[in-house]
């Protein structure tokens, strides 16, 4: 989701338009890339939303303009000039000469200059291009119109300009020009030489006018000689305060000014600034984002500066909007958590720290998906591989945005918020390279369809751009390229898109012979991209001064054309149109409008412009220079009422910067009366009603050339009847070939009652809702208009019961929203029943009590069966959700004996930390066996039909982490094993983890061997987790690598009673440090051996079993008993125990609603899945933790051993 940014076609070079701004930027080819010409756009001058990779695009009311007002950014206005037949200007690395680049190839078209000379010559050509007599007609052609053909005034005029060389600046390739305006005459200019091997700047020189430009003054002594500079800032709110930025490859400083440029005060700064955002209305407030993604703030116009926070997404923080916020010093802003998600936050400027910001959207959002721009705020979450959007109208809670049900939109961009209102393009779930648009209600939730397949295109940063311009000065008037049957076609809307129609192709072209174009086969088409850059002027042009005026270019045919590009003009707002040129030009905008400057766009000098002072039907050519210009940009003074204009350019490739200042004023010699104006009406195609009302502007008569000064604006304005073309579909609803606005197949009409209580009223939509910011009366609009309705008595129906993420599965110990929906029944007087399935349940009396989600915490892990039960008077529904609440799992162990005999059944057991964790699943390797078995218990029994050494592994599958360990164990036909103890010193050095159990069995059987000489093959020794410190003594059958000299049971019995006679003369002992002599003995307590005996055991061995087994009840029962005294240490207890006790699995209570998964997948599929690797590992040390996940408190030693 994004806001849509400005682009389009890529500038060719310098040449440069841009009035009214204010703030001009000239930069050669591929310095912007270097990054010092062209800053980071901030959402609230170019911003694209569009998580592509990363969130919300929007354009600006304009179109493609940006949404805030230009001078709001506080940063350098781009204004290279539309189109790319600019001139190409680069210098070339490493010489300082420039290099001019040809315009775009393509046949030459004629303008006024060349229509002159074929007129003195007496020849004009035809649109084929065949040369012909003038007054000579094409047979068969209807005879020419000259009144309606563009008349270009043949002798050359003068304009009164001066020049002024900005010396020592011919190596510079980059410049930023501001100026003051509004009765100011202070024209500051910055130029750099942007160095293209090293990738930054070199050199700077800071210039300055105070006389509208006639003469400079070079300010770098009061800067610092040695001082570079890199960018021009200056206050929205206050020109008079300007700001410079220093190159942070040198220093990291500022340079305000509070006297227009005149004086500088210089400020360290500890971090390096990427962008500013000033506060649209406290001139000294500004949010600095530095380059290590930290967002700064000052409220002295950067004098001091304070940390607000780190870890923020670029371009994604916002100063309140003034009418939204109460408070004024709110700063929203989009920040980043450690483990990598986005939030949403807000915070005042002087107080943001973690205790004062609030988080208004629950939960994480989208990366770079946050927008706030007027009266709404947009995030974006995606859930179930669909991102849904969401809105805050006013600040209030966030709703999500409706589009139509099977919209299953895969990108939003927001494109204007204006008039209370949200337009929006979708591209929806089967287009490509168009979108759909769609406009809302005020509160911005509820969206219907106003066009579909615009066209759209991308950026060289991959932003969308799409093809809709909003015309200044009329109210719900765009234009929009859409793509019908594989061809772009421009269509025009009055009433906010409710209606679109083609646009009429003019009746005659440049020299009044008439076109053949009938609608709607052929018609005129317009370009509405502008530069890739968000601040430049485009091929299309309007203002607010001058309501009825679009410039643009384009072309007649059948569909939209690169080639045979002309310029055309409406000076009716779009109704007619007429062509002006034949090539592209710049087209800047004076006196309100009352004189339109066009400049051509060509690749060589030239001295010469065009004038109109009739809305563009006639063009006196004046020259403003003496010597032809290389022209790079012109700057009008802001405000369209000057008459001033500063001509950028230079004489020659290697010549300085040279400004041509042109004063318009001689060419007025009064300014305009009262009678000079006449009035216009607004309208479409002879309608006069638009958005509801009559609209009467003054217009200056096309036959008076007087200067008009100040805006004359509307006459008046009077409100028309309320007709059907006043009122757009409903949502939920769409408009039938008759006209008629009927139920969607998927609208259930009655839906919009679900939330009234009997007795109390809805409005119960007719299908139709007025189009925002219409202005009409009476008329049909009772009609059409949603009516009081008394609620209707409904037994709840269309139950539901979700998480608020949409998810499945909880986290213990952490709070799980929960959320019911209801599609039908009366909300206030409805019984509310939620069982949470763990045997706590609660009742509410109506559904608006649980708007915000009911909160729940589980302390137990597992599956459970979430209820709920809605009652009224009528009936009752209830809905089921089985809620998977987890523990994260951390550890596995597998626990299983050392050694067993052929064919004996085996135990294995998964024992997990923590014990309780949720739902999962098994998967058990053990010996050759290709395919695994899959269980959902932590147990399983198995045998084993050969001898040999067999490795068993578990996998276990928790959520999107896998575990797992592995384990080998001995399988003999026959053993013996015998219980060892210690002398107690043994005890005092017993760490109890894994590698010093496995080292010092290495030790015992090494002096086991030594002490008895028995051979290392037939003894296996394991010490046991646990104290005092104990071990299992393993007398094992060998045999050859042949297969021979096996040992027999009577071997392995003399065997161990060697061994035992060993033992009990302590004869076996070893040291385990130096001093530190440590005794083994046979245990007087021996256990039992891990085999049944046979008949051939001796009457003693007999009776030690009979022993272990009384001793072993006796200790069970201890045991038992030990575990209900309260207050017994988790730790100590779980010391002593033997590993085999700690084995459990995963148990729910009985008082808990319990599923159990019965349906698995089969073993080759999850064979075939790829396992998280990362997770798959088994620890070389026993894990020791205390820590609380949710309600699972631990602190436990985990042993990694058998």
């Amino acid at each position: 989701m994004g806001k849509v940014g400005a682009g389009g076609r890529s500038p060719a070079g310098l040449s440069a338009l841009l009035a009214g701004a204010g703030l001009l930027v000239l930069c050669a080819p591929g310095s912007c890339g270097g990054g010092s010409c062209c800053p980071p756009r901030h959402p609230s001058a170019a911003p694209r939303w569009a998580p592509t990779p990363g969130g919300l695009p929007h354009q600006g009311p304009r179109g493609r303009a940006p949404a805030a007002p230009l001078p709001q950014l506080g940063r350098p206005l781009f204004a290279v000039a539309p189109g790319d037949r600019a001139l190409c200007l680069e210098r070339a690395p490493g010489t300082g000469a420039p290099v001019a680049v040809a315009s775009r190839s393509g046949r030459k078209r004629r303008s006024g200059e060349d229509l002159e000379k074929a007129e003195r010559e007496g020849t004009s050509r035809s649109p084929r291009g065949v040369l012909r007599d003038r007054g000579q007609q094409e047979p068969g052609t209807p005879e020419r119109d000259p009144d309606k053909a563009t008349r270009f005034r043949l002798e050359e005029l003068k304009l009164t300009s001066t020049t002024f060389a900005l010396t020592g600046d011919s190596a510079h390739n980059q410049a930023m020009v501001h100026w003051s305006g509004h009765n100011s005459s202070v024209i500051l200019i910055l130029t750099k030489l942007y160095d293209y091997n090293l990738g930054s700047i070199t050199e700077s020189s800071l210039w300055r006018s105070t006389d509208y430009g006639t003469t400079y003054e070079k300010l770098n002594d009061k800067v610092g000689l040695k001082t570079i500079l890199s960018y021009l800032y200056v206050c929205p709110t206050n020109k008079r305060k300007i700001m410079l930025l220093t190159d942070p490859e040198i220093e990291s400083s500022l340079l305000i000014s509070s006297d227009e440029g005149a004086t500088y005060q210089k400020y360290r700064l500890n971090f390096y600034i990427q962008s500013l955002l000033f506060h649209p209305k406290q001139e000294d407030w500004i949010l600095a984002y530095s380059q290590d993604q930290k967002l700064y703030s000052s409220a002295e116009f950067g004098r001091r500066w304070q940390l607000i926070q780190e870890a923020v997404v670029p371009n994604r923080f916002y100063w309140s909007v003034m009418g939204s916020n109460k408070e004024p010093d709110l700063i929203h802003l989009e920040a980043r958590t450690v483990d990598g998600h986005s939030q949403y936050l807000t915070c005042r400027m002087q107080n943001c720290t973690e205790a004062n910001r609030n988080k208004p959207f629950p939960g994480y959002i989208d990366p770079d998906s946050l927008i706030v721009q007027d009266d709404y705020v947009f995030v974006q979450l995606t859930s179930g591989g669909r991102p849904h959007y969401y809105v805050s109208y006013r600040r209030n809670a966030f709703a999500q945005m409706k589009l139509p049900k099977y919209a299953l939109p895969k990108d939003m961009h927001v494109i204007s918020t204006d008039e209370n209102q949200v337009f929006a393009a979708v591209q929806e779930w089967n287009q490509n390279d168009t979108y759909n648009l769609y406009i809302s209600d005020t509160r911005g939730v509820y969206f219907t369809l106003a066009l579909e397949n615009v066209q759209s295109s991308r950026g060289p940063e991959g932003n969308v751009m799409i093809d809709l311009y909003e015309v200044a000065g009329i109210k719900g008037m765009f234009l929009a390229n859409k793509k019908t049957d594989n061809q772009v076609k421009t269509f025009i809307t009055y009433n906010k898109g409710r209606d679109w129609r083609l646009l009429q192709a003019p009746d005659t072209d440049l020299r009044g012979d008439p076109v053949h174009c009938l609608l709607p086969y052929c018609s005129l088409h317009l370009h509405l991209k502008v530069s890739e850059n968000p601040y430049t002027s485009g091929i299309i042009a309007s203002r607010d001064t001058a309501p009825s005026i679009i410039v643009a270019s384009g072309n007649i045919g059948s569909e939209l054309s690169d080639s045979d590009i002309s310029m055309f003009v409406s000076s009716d707002a779009g109704n007619t149109w007429r062509q002006i040129f034949e090539e592209e030009h710049s087209v800047l905008y004076l006196d309100q409008g009352g004189v339109l400057v066009a400049m051509k766009h060509t690749s060589l000098p030239i001295r010469h412009l065009w004038l109109s002072f009739d809305e563009g039907r006639s063009w006196s050519k004046y020259s403003f220079t003496s010597i032809p210009l290389f022209v790079d940009g012109v700057l009008g003074e802001p405000g369209e009422e000057t008459l001033i204009m500063t001509v950028f350019g230079h004489f020659s490739h290697r010549s300085e910067w040279q400004l041509v200042k042109v004063d318009y004023k001689s060419i007025f010699d009064r300014r305009c009366a009262e009678e000079d104006y006449r009035p216009w009406q607004l309208h479409s195609q002879g309608e006069a009603c638009i958005m509801g009302a009559k609209r009467i502007y003054k217009k200056r008569k096309s036959e008076r050339k007087c200067m008009q000064g100040k805006y004359a604006g509307a006459m008046e304005s009077e409100p028309c009847v309320c007709t059907e073309a006043d009122f757009d579909c409903d949502y939920g609803y769409e408009r039938h070939s008759n006209g008629q606005c009927l139920p969607a197949f998927w609208f259930n009409p009655s839906s919009l009652s679900k939330d009234c209580s009997l007795g109390q009223s809805y409005l119960n939509s007719t299908g139709y809702r007025k189009v925002v910011s219409n202005n009409c009366t009476d008329g049909v609009r009772e009609q059409y208009t949603a009516k009081p309705q008394k609620c209707p008595g409904k037994a709840p129906r269309g139950l539901r019961i979700v998480t608020a993420d949409g998810k499945l599965t909880a986290e213990q110990g952490h709070n799980v929203t929960l959320m019911v929906q209801l599609e039908e029944g009366d909300v206030q007087r409805t019984l509310i029943q939620v069982d949470f399935g763990d045997g706590i349940a609660v009742s509410y009396v109506n559904l608006s009590s649980m708007e915000d989600g009911i909160k729940h915490v589980y302390h137990n892990v597992g599956i459970f069966r979430v209820t709920v039960q809605v009652d009224n008077s009528l009936g009752s529904d209830s809905a089921v959700l089985y809620l998977h609440v987890t523990c994260p799992l951390e550890h596995v162990h597998l626990s299983l004996p050392f050694v067993t005999t052929k064919n004996k059944e085996v135990n294995a057991t998964a024992v997990l930390w923590p014990s309780q964790v949720g739902t999962l699943t098994y998967v058990w390797w053990y010996g050759n066996n290709t395919e695994p078995l899959i269980t959902l218990e932590g147990s399983i029994a198995f045998k084993f039909t050969s001898e040999g050494m067999n490795t068993i592994t578990v996998q276990v599958s928790a959520g999107n982490a896998i575990l797992q360990d592995t384990k080998t164990i001995a399988v003999y036909e026959e053993f013996r094993s015998l219980r060892l103890s210690f002398s107690p010193n043994l005890d005092d050095y017993n760490p109890d983890i894994p590698e010093w159990r496995r080292d010092v069995s290495r030790v015992i059987k090494k002096a086991l061997v030594e002490a008895t000489g028995v051979p290392a093959q037939h003894i296996l020794v394991a010490v046991l987790p646990g104290l005092p410190t104990a071990a299992e003594l393993f007398v094992l059958p060998h045999q050859d690598p042949t297969g021979e000299n096996k040992r027999s049971a009577e071997d392995l019995e003399q065997i161990s009673e060697l061994l035992i006679h060993k033992l009990n003369q302590n004869s076996v002992h070893f040291e385990l440090k130096p001093g530190v002599q440590v005794l083994v003995h046979a245990a007087h307590l021996t256990a039992a051996p891990l085999v049944d005996l046979t008949p051939t055991h001796s009457g003693s061995a007999m009776l030690m079993l009979l022993s272990v087994v009384f001793v072993g009840l006796a200790v069970f029962v201890i045991y038992k008993f030990k575990r209900k005294i309260p207050g017994i240490n988790v730790y100590a207890q779980m010391q002593n125990e033997k590993e085999r006790e700690m084995v459990s699995r995963v148990s729910h209570p009985e008082s808990r609603s319990y599923v159990p998964q019965t349906e698995l997948r089969r073993p080759g599929q999850l064979i075939d899945e790829k396992v998280e690797s990362q997770l798959i590992e088994v620890p070389n040390s026993n894990f020791e933790s205390s820590g609380v996940l949710g309600s699972c408190s631990v602190f436990s030693r985990i042993p990694t051993e058998h």
